[in-house]
């Protein structure tokens, strides 16, 4: 890996292999737990883009995948609570079953707002499923149905994960150095 990038990392919080033993894990379960129906995996971009590529493969059922890109953080480090949807999904949720898929639940002031954007558009059922969730900072009265890791309030970067739209290509999630961020 890049000494560019890993010199701006405190620590590794999550390693590569306990990251994909535990999609895995996620996969078998949401195979069970879907067996017989065809879901479809809603992408929350960017953050989620590796997590839903990996949760797709671990799953063993006939599965549907769309896109969202929805903004709350411009270039900051907190939830600005002002959500926009840059790209709706291209087809009908309506009579279906939706796993949402996101890589971190923080404030839940964006999955919060998109839940109930989803909601109003009549799935049949509806769920999320976050790569990490860090309860500490909860903000909106929602919870995730899957749960990869619950992680401390750090600024975690990498599989996905981003400060200032780097470091999503490293393996692991690690800690990004408070000087990193506080600049």
């Amino acid at each position: 890996m890049s000494n560019v990038m890993e010199k701006d990392i405190d620590h590794v919080l999550l390693s590569e292999e306990e990251l994909q033993t535990r999609v895995r894990e996620l996969g078998r379960q949401i195979s069970q737990d879907y067996a017989g129906k065809e879901p479809m995996l809603v992408s929350v971009l960017r953050g989620s883009y590796i997590f839903m590529a990996d949760l797709t493969r671990a799953i063993d059922c006939m599965c549907l995948v769309d896109f969202m890109a929805v903004s709350s953080y411009g270039s900051g480090t907190t939830s600005s609570g002002q959500v926009n949807i840059i790209k709706d999904l291209s087809d009908s949720i309506e009579g279906k079953d939706i796993i949402v898929v996101e890589d971190i639940l923080d404030s839940g002031n964006t999955l919060y707002y998109l839940m109930q954007v989803l909601q109003a558009r009549n799935p049949a059922s509806i769920r999320l499923c976050t790569l990490l969730d860090k309860p500490s900072r909860r903000a909106k009265p929602i919870q995730s149905d899957y749960v990869g890791f619950t992680v401390p309030d750090a600024f975690v970067v990498g599989y996905g994960l981003d400060y200032d739209e780097k470091y999503r290509n490293l393996p692991y999630i690690g800690v990004l150095k408070p000087e990193v961020y506080e600049k």
